[in-house]
């Protein structure tokens, strides 16, 4: 048995946004067990993506391609209407790009991860949800979809063959209906690591988060996003792994 009223074979993946040239990649690199890379679109530059494709490969984390809209002035947290043939080159031409760097450095792309504002976006936008997964179809359909449990996106996706990665969050407060709380809203982001580390072993122990409203949410997820780029993130990501290994609570990709 692991911690006390924890079964032994609890296992989970810990995700971390990295690439941005925001943060301690290096840091969080010796944490978690899969990094969501920039693909240059709304940050990172070519140099940068392949060194932090060479860091993780050296570490030992699984590479994902973390897709964005075309925004990089406003780190791409600002939806974008794209027509969906658009959208879908766009997301074809972050994840070759991921794929050939990852390449360059004995390394591989496993998964994808939408970023920011085009990651809620596809929670419930279904026209933009069709064209992110008609370009992970049209690559091959063989990379995993990660996103929030519910959203349109992980439906389309499983009903296109996709394997999908359900997804919480560790420091985003959450609203009664399971996604997530705006960034410009109070409650959005949590900054106290210690509150962090609780959620996080409760939500993959009992398989619930509190949202902001006080109310208790089922959230199902595989993965847990842990972000590099917020005050505190490094001490947020330790935390978490130290309450983790004493809950008995594994991490693996």
């Amino acid at each position: 048995m692991g911690g006390r009223g924890v079964p032994a074979d609890l296992v989970i993946d810990l995700n971390a946004d990295l690439g941005e040239g925001v943060g301690d990649d290096e840091a969080m690199l010796e944490v978690v067990s899969s990094a969501n890379v920039a693909c240059g679109f709304h940050a990172g530059t070519p140099a940068e993506l392949i060194a932090t494709c060479r860091a993780a490969a050296d570490a030992g984390v699984r590479i994902g391609a973390q897709v964005s809209y075309p925004d990089r002035s406003g780190f791409g947290r600002r939806f974008m209407d794209i027509a969906p043939d658009d959208l879908t080159a766009d997301v074809i031409y972050q994840i070759g790009a991921l794929e050939s760097i990852a390449r360059s450095v004995g390394a591989e792309v496993s998964y994808v991860k939408p970023h920011g504002a085009l990651y809620n976006s596809i929670v419930r936008h279904e026209g933009q949800a069709d064209a992110v997964v008609a370009a992970i179809v049209g690559l091959g359909g063989s990379l995993p979809l990660m996103g929030l449990p519910g959203s349109v996106s992980l439906r389309i996706a499983g009903a296109a063959g996709l394997p999908v990665i359900m997804e919480a969050f560790a420091d985003r407060g959450y609203r009664p209906d399971g996604t997530l709380v705006p960034r410009t809203e109070q409650g959005a982001v949590l900054t106290d690591s210690a509150e962090i580390a609780r959620r996080v072993v409760g939500l993959i122990v009992d398989g619930t988060v509190t949202a902001v409203d006080g109310s208790v949410i089922t959230v199902d997820a595989e993965s847990v996003c842990l972000h590099g780029d917020t005050p505190g993130a490094v001490a947020h990501a330790r935390a978490v792994r130290d309450a983790l290994r004493e809950a008995g609570i594994s991490v693996s990709a």
